[in-house]
């Protein structure tokens, strides 16, 4: 199913999408990558607040290029969303709900996606360039020194997206797989 979603990722639009539907995003998301991710966890822990409020909060994994001359940002690809497993669920209890990136994700993220009702969005590895015409604003927000891995605060319209894994945990890279499989035989 295809859905145009207004952001913030809210709990009530989030249980409304289904591993497999295809996903417009329009509005504030924030990147950040594992740098980015420990720095945050280890200030939570230190009991500080983040540089940008969580709540209903949707991360792209990413680690842009510079922009070019007339450019909001350069290419804009997805990072292996593994990266950030150890961190993910410590985001979710702050209040992310959202997590844009490639590739499978650890049972503890998974689990966390439910008890939190988070969603996990897969954009097209590759597509870097075609991805950053999506993005209408980037500001950088926190951790300079990152560089590519800083913390920015980007503004999307109709960011192309499909949900990998949704608050009920149905995973498509385990239900395609299934489906492949039975079809080969």
């Amino acid at each position: 199913m295809e859905k145009h979603i207004q952001l913030p990722l809210t709990e009530e639009k989030a249980k409304t999408l289904r591993a497999g539907d295809t996903v417009y995003l329009t509005g504030t998301i924030y990147t950040s990558r594992d740098a980015g991710h420990k720095r945050m966890c280890e200030a939570l822990e230190r009991g500080e607040e983040l540089p940008f409020n969580p709540q209903d909060a949707t991360i792209y994994y990413v680690g842009p290029t510079p922009a070019k001359p007339g450019q909001v940002i350069g290419s804009a690809g997805p990072t292996t969303s593994g990266r950030m497993d150890a961190y993910a669920p410590t985001m979710m209890s702050v209040g992310a709900r959202g997590m844009i990136g490639k590739g499978a994700r650890l049972p503890e993220v998974i689990e966390a996606m439910k008890k939190y009702n988070g969603v996990y969005f897969g954009a097209i590895g590759g597509a870097g360039a075609l991805l950053a015409k999506s993005i209408k604003k980037a500001e950088l927000v926190a951790y300079e020194d990152l560089g590519a891995e800083a913390l920015r605060e980007l503004y999307v319209e109709d960011m192309p997206l499909v949900v990998i894994i949704d608050t009920e945990g149905n995973n498509l890279y385990e239900e395609g797989r299934e489906a492949y499989l039975k079809q080969k035989k």
